[in-house]
């Protein structure tokens, strides 16, 4: 039954952005032909981005790196392009995965609604900041990205919790994390991995942390992302290609594929990380010095 419901709502809620998305994109079509993007390219970079995402190599990882280099948006508008570029590929991931709920429907309530309430606030103060501000937040959060992949490769992360309900401190604690992780999504710093972390850490189970990692996604982000497209502050060119082929991408990954060897992959991803925010932050203390 919770199930059920869990997936009606992710229906719900992913169904609205998709209408406000579509009502946007009617409404720019110009503005749609304008954007940068290549759009002989798009497709294959949409699919395998999200192909790769679905066996847990970040997709704001990679569209970080990728889109900037590219000259496909500004940094400006790349956190809000990450988010709802994301949108109905992780809720094709979510209806695909989501068999059971094993977790705690109080703790797993409580965490969506915190990082829903994150996803909601962040993107106000987002657009206001200034753009070296937010390559700063980038090459911080691509550490991060770099250093949470390289501790799963060495198996630093504990998994052998066994705890499927919160209470106390640590279900106020995991709240409040959840919370600023929705927060950080917006500024382009994928909150999957965090929540993974977090959960293990707070001694829960494995299976019970997949429900509450991809349910405060697929709920906070499409909240967090119609902010960014009302105050029109993403690519609808490379939004547009995600929620189509990077949606096949899934659906491959799903259904097809089913299982990958994603060690090596992984560890050029890490080096990859750490040089574009190398090469991120770098400029932007060189452009500090100069300015002092």
């Amino acid at each position: 039954m919770v199930t059920k419901i869990l997936l009606g709502l992710i229906i719900i809620v992913n169904g609205y952005f998709l209408f406000v998305f579509v009502k946007d994109l009617l409404s720019h079509k110009e503005e749609f032909k304008a954007e940068k993007g290549d759009v002989r390219f798009l497709p294959f970079t949409s699919f395998i981005m999200f192909f790769l995402s679905a066996f847990g190599i970040s997709d704001f990882a990679i569209g970080t790196v990728l889109y900037p280099k590219l000259g496909w948006t500004s940094m400006k508008k790349l956190p809000g392009t990450l988010n709802t570029q994301c949108v109905i590929p992780v809720a094709a991931m979510a209806l695909s995965y989501i068999s059971s709920v094993d977790v705690g429907i109080k703790t797993l309530s409580v965490c969506i609604v915190a990082q829903v309430i994150g996803a909601y606030v962040g993107p106000k103060f987002v657009v206001k900041l200034p753009e070296a501000t937010i390559k700063k937040f980038v090459g911080v959060g691509l550490i991060i990205a770099a250093f949470l992949i390289f501790a799963g490769q060495v198996n630093w992360i504990p998994s052998n919790g066994t705890a499927t309900e919160l209470y106390g401190f640590k279900l106020v604690l995991a709240a409040a994390l959840l919370f600023l992780y929705g927060a950080l999504n917006n500024i382009g710093i994928g909150s999957y991995a965090l929540t993974m972390v977090t959960v293990y850490l707070l001694g829960m189970d494995p299976i019970a942390a997949f429900p509450i990692m991809m349910g405060a996604c697929t709920f906070s982000v499409p909240v967090g992302s119609v902010q960014f497209i009302k105050l029109d502050e993403y690519s609808r060119k490379i939004t547009f290609f995600a929620a189509t082929f990077g949606v096949l991408g899934v659906l491959v990954a799903v259904f097809f594929v089913k299982s990958l060897d994603t060690y090596l992959l992984k560890w050029l991803v890490i080096f990859v990380l750490l040089y574009s925010s190398y090469t991120m932050l770098s400029a932007e203390i060189k452009k500090m010095r100069q300015a002092a």
